[in-house]
């Protein structure tokens, strides 16, 4: 033991002596200049001049200026933002949660009012300090990186057993509250197209992009909304949940086929896509899905390694499928969520994956997402009647055709009204789903930085009443024994 340290201390001397002899020799070195390059040697700068009070030492300002200077280092503003926006959505979150709404509209306005909407306006110097334009592109790549995580987490939470048990009640329900928004949507697009499109935008790639816009239901806000409602397990719970489940999957093949149209050059170029996109649905249901069971069910067994094994290649196949869609010109979402739907209903598969990943998304890299989105927003740009005017218009509009066509479709299928309107409720809920649309279309130049305003707070407004209107209507309820009986859902 005593040899072992004393040969430790030797080798700290001698190799520490040898640094330290080569830097000071080095120092009275100069590197040889190019032939006939002149040789100019620098005079060390001068100090800044003092405007305080005392003098200031040299080495005090050095410091504070490489201080400074590494702030700015891209790897350390990027560090400053995920700090910033993960405090401030924690903030956010526990203060809607006191007050009745769900944590994710919380981390979602934080996002906002880090924008120009608020600090922008209030403390330009700290946003620009904060959120410099050249770091966006690592933002933008990192939040994009947890939404397809998030969206693979989505799909993979899509129970088929929810929509065979109301089979019935979700085609009609989820499909009426996609069709009678859509339509309301393409008609309101013809007031506003002249005067709010972007330039060189044709009026069919605005007007679908709105109208599946206005069609989306959040459905894992939605989720999360049931559960703080100790709704999750009653039958009106389970038939919202089957609704918005097959709402999801048609909005997201909606906004496939709408994407492929925008990118495409041609009705050709769509076609193409949108028929890569159909063998790719059939591959990943029926061609890949089978046997990913066998596979990774045989794989996963007690031990810690094959399961960290398990998470890296389900992610490895997330991404190519993401990849391979983002290829095809519809977007890397679109494969990520299909990914999750696909993944076999082990008993243990999708609980470990959901575990492992959900934590990341959802807590880390999401907030960063929302903050993303809240550096594009501007409410500043709805700076005159009109604008807000088109901007109530939008939010009712979209409460009209999603949540009443809910309504309306649910009282079709025989249940009471006042089940119909907590159905149609739940179904107005937006969140997040509808900000990541919105972000595809303001990436594509479909939506213009006002329309992409007001659609996001037409985003906001739809999510944070369903939390004070579910109120209402239990409030008003005096114990019917309809579906909103909180009785568990048998197995």
């Amino acid at each position: 033991m005593y040899r072992h340290v004393l040969t430790y201390w030797i080798i700290l001397l001698v190799f520490g002596a040898t640094i330290y002899l080569a830097l000071h020799a080095g120092a009275r070195l100069y590197p040889d200049p190019a032939p006939g390059a002149e040789v100019v040697r620098q005079a060390p700068h001068a100090p800044p001049e003092n405007s305080g009070v005392g003098p200031v030492r040299p080495e005090a300002v050095g410091v504070f200026r490489v201080f400074l200077e590494n702030l700015r280092h891209p790897l350390a503003v990027l560090l400053l933002q995920i700090i910033t926006v993960l405090v401030a959505a924690r903030v956010a979150g526990v203060v809607f949660r006191r007050v009745g709404q769900s944590a994710v509209i919380g981390e979602m306005l934080a996002g906002i009012l880090l924008g120009p909407s608020l600090l922008g306006a209030a403390a330009p110097e700290a946003m620009s300090f904060l959120f410099p334009p050249q770091s966006m592109g690592a933002l933008r790549l990192l939040s994009q990186l947890g939404v397809i995580i998030f969206m693979f987490v989505v799909g993979t939470e899509m129970n088929t057993q929810h929509i065979r048990r109301h089979a019935h009640v979700a085609v009609l329900v989820s499909h009426a509250s996609i069709i009678i928004p859509f339509a309301l949507g393409m008609a309101f697009c013809l007031v506003i197209y002249p005067a709010f499109a972007p330039p060189h935008v044709p009026f069919h790639a605005f007007a679908l992009f709105m109208s599946v816009a206005m069609s989306i239901t959040a459905f894992p806000v939605l989720a999360r909304i049931l559960e703080d409602n100790r709704m999750s397990r009653s039958l009106i719970g389970s038939m919202v949940i089957a609704c918005a489940a097959v709402d999801d999957v048609t909005a997201w093949c909606l906004l496939a086929v709408v994407v492929a149209i925008v990118n495409a050059s041609g009705w050709a170029g769509a076609s193409l896509a949108v028929s890569l996109t159909l063998l790719f649905i059939g591959f990943m249901l029926f061609v890949f899905k089978p046997r990913a069971g066998r596979v990774l069910g045989r794989r996963l067994d007690d031990e810690e390694a094959p399961r960290r094994e398990l998470t890296v290649s389900v992610l490895v196949l997330v991404f190519a499928f993401a990849l391979f869609t983002e290829a095809v010109g519809i977007h890397a979402l679109f494969g990520a969520f299909l990914a999750g739907v696909a993944m076999p209903s082990h008993p243990r598969v999708r609980p470990l994956l959901t575990e492992r990943l959900e934590a990341i998304a959802v807590t880390f890299l999401l907030p960063l997402y929302f903050a993303f989105t809240g550096l594009r927003m501007q409410v500043g740009l709805l700076n005159d009647w009109k604008s807000w005017l088109v901007c109530l218009g939008l939010i009712l509009i979209a409460i009209s055709g999603k949540l009443f066509g809910s309504a309306a479709a649910a009282r079709l299928t025989g249940m009471s009204w006042r089940d119909s309107l907590n159905i149609g409720v739940l179904m107005n809920t937006r969140g997040l789903i509808e900000l990541i649309v919105l972000n595809i279309g303001f990436d594509l130049g479909v939506l213009s930085p006002q329309i992409y305003s007001m659609m996001v707070l037409m985003a906001l407004t739809t999510t944070m009443m369903t939390g004070p209107l579910l109120l209402l209507l239990r409030s008003a309820e005096h114990r019917s024994p309809a579906l909103m009986a909180k009785e568990d859902v048998p197995a």
